[in-house]
């Protein structure tokens, strides 16, 4: 089943932001565009590569009025002892949810009951609480923040334009299509 178009339950957590820990609610999240990237585990070898890549455009993500929240079933101390320790994670700005009860993982669909760990799972989230887009790929393949970008930014127009649609590979500026029944051989 989809789950897109899913109002997300509601949520506190602890997290590790800012050199601090804070607690996170799904009050903090509406009214603005979000970001869930779940991963399964600090301390480990894909996950600091592509939450680097994050930190690396984070700017860019607030710069669309868009929240970053990196997930997994960690907790807060844990998080602050891997960004104590690793050069990647120093880098991250953004806040680092802990869910070591699992309630946000499965509220996702990511978690991986089994292992106690989270799926690799790129969630982007609209300002009412509404799941728009998600990815979910295997563990052993890391994901492109550039690309995530891109779909923020896509889920924004078309939330802002709904009578038009995005083509593949559209960025902000180009062309975009409206369809018709004309345009799909319907008539």
């Amino acid at each position: 089943m989809s789950l897109i178009g899913k109002k997300i339950n509601d949520f506190k957590v602890e997290a590790f932001h800012e050199n601090a820990f804070k607690t996170v609610t799904k009050e903090d999240i509406l009214g603005k565009w979000s970001v869930f990237f779940f991963y399964p585990a600090d301390f480990t070898f894909v996950c600091p590569t592509e939450l680097e890549d994050l930190a690396d455009n984070y700017e860019k993500f607030k710069n669309i009025g868009c929240e970053i929240y990196s997930v997994s079933t960690d907790t807060h101390f844990v998080h602050k002892a891997w960004h104590d320790t690793s050069k990647a994670i120093k880098k991250i700005q953004y806040p680092m949810l802990a869910d070591p009860t699992h309630a946000i993982s499965k509220d996702f669909e990511v978690l991986i009951e089994s292992d106690g760990v989270a799926e690799r799972g790129s969630f982007i989230v609209n300002p009412e609480g509404e799941i728009v887009t998600y990815e979910v790929t295997a563990g052993n393949i890391g994901r492109n923040a550039q690309e995530l970008l891109r779909k923020v930014q896509a889920a924004q127009f078309v939330a802002e334009h709904g009578d038009e649609v995005c083509p593949a590979n559209w960025k902000p500026g180009e062309k975009t299509l409206k369809p018709s029944l004309d345009l799909v051989g319907l008539i």
